[in-house]
Parts: C-alpha cells; structure tokens; sequence
C-alpha cells in the first residue's frame, strides 16, 4: 500500500491536528521519500515508518510535538540534520537496519538536545572500532544507545512503566473506595443507635471519625 492511502486509512476519518500517534510501518514511501504527511499533523507525538523503503528524510514536515520517531530497516544513509531542524523535541530516534556507516552521518544529531535514546542496531557503523564509546562521547546528550546506558543497564520499557503507573493509579482508587464504603456503614449502622438497640456490625466503632 502507498504511504498516502496508508495515511488515509489510519487516520479513521479524523483531523490531522486530532492525531497524536501515526503508525505506516510496511507501506511503500515514493521514490524513497515521505509522502502525505505535512505540517497540520501538529499534535502528533509518536510517528513509525518502519520498512517503507524510505531514503530521505527531506520530506519530513516540521513536527514540533513529536517524541518518538522510528525509522527502522530503511534506506537511510544521511540527511540527519533535518531532524533537529523539523523535530527538535525527539526524545527517542530508532535508525536501526539503515545505511549509515560513519559517524560524521551522526554527528548532525548532536542538535537534538532532548534525544535520550538512539538505535542504529545492524547498521554499518556498529562495526567501527569503540563504536559505543565514540557514540556516547559525540551525542553526550543520549542515556541510551541501542537499549543499553554507558553501564550496560537496558533502557527501561516505556510500556511497562505506563502498566505500572496503571496499576498504582488502580491500587489507589480500590482503597479510596473501600474507605468511602466504610464510612458508609458507619454512617447508617453507629454502634449504638439512640434507641438502645444494637448495631448489626459491634465490631464497628462508635465514632465513624475514630477510623481516619
């Protein structure tokens, strides 16, 4: 499928000022470059055109939101600059399986000033001698290159830390939910009414304060 009817189709008949993720991942770019995408995507944060055959990124529309960009197993080999000029808050840039063979071609990076984390994984410049170390010296910006920090810790999962961040926001709702019920039945059942007669739940106490 072509990137522009590819476009069409993901964006389910929304405003592209409404899209906010875009992914084109397998679709063919033409003549190697980016097609469809221009700047009213202005709220796009999350953009994957893995494997779509693209060589150049001079098409790329000016995206000032976007976060995340992946460009996996294309044809790249340069042109890198436009993306600090176009995409100047990326904080994550996967360029793993293209063309690039030097650091020179990386080298227009280092004006990406909130990039965290770089991938060029199974590309020709992982070949060079102390690639990472020369990597790290040269974007001293980045935590992570190819998923590991200078240490060989691994980049923590972003999706796992969104189901942690769930589970808490969960975990929280259940007790604050649990004690509104409690003071529910303390306000219907007080130990002792004031007709003498037993509360249905003694193990309570008299006063529904004493439990905060």
């Amino acid at each position: 499928m072509e990137m522009k009817k590819r476009i069409n189709l993901e964006m389910r008949n929304r405003a592209p000022e409404k899209v906010a993720e875009l992914v084109l991942d397998n679709c063919r770019s033409s003549n190697g470059e980016i097609e469809g995408l221009n700047d009213t995507f202005k709220e796009l944060e999350f953009l994957s055109m893995a494997n779509v055959e693209l060589s150049s990124l001079a098409k790329l529309p000016t995206l000032t939101k976007l976060r995340k960009l992946e460009l996996s197993d294309n044809l790249i080999s340069g042109g890198l600059e436009v993306l600090a000029e176009r995409c100047p808050n990326l904080t994550y840039l996967n360029l793993s399986g293209n063309k690039i063979k030097d650091l020179s071609t990386v080298e227009a990076l280092q004006n990406l000033k909130n990039l965290k984390s770089l991938d060029l994984f199974n590309c020709e410049i992982t070949n060079l001698e102390d690639y990472r170390e020369s990597v790290f010296d040269l974007l001293q910006q980045i935590t992570y290159l190819d998923g590991f920090d200078q240490e060989d810790n691994e980049a923590p999962d972003s999706e796992d830390e969104e189901d942690e961040d769930g589970d808490e926001d969960e975990d929280e709702e259940e007790e604050e939910e649990e004690e509104f019920g409690f003071d529910i039945l303390l306000y219907h059942y007080p130990r002792e009414s004031q007709s003498g007669l037993q509360s249905p739940f003694p193990f309570l106490p008299h006063n529904k304060h004493s439990v905060r």
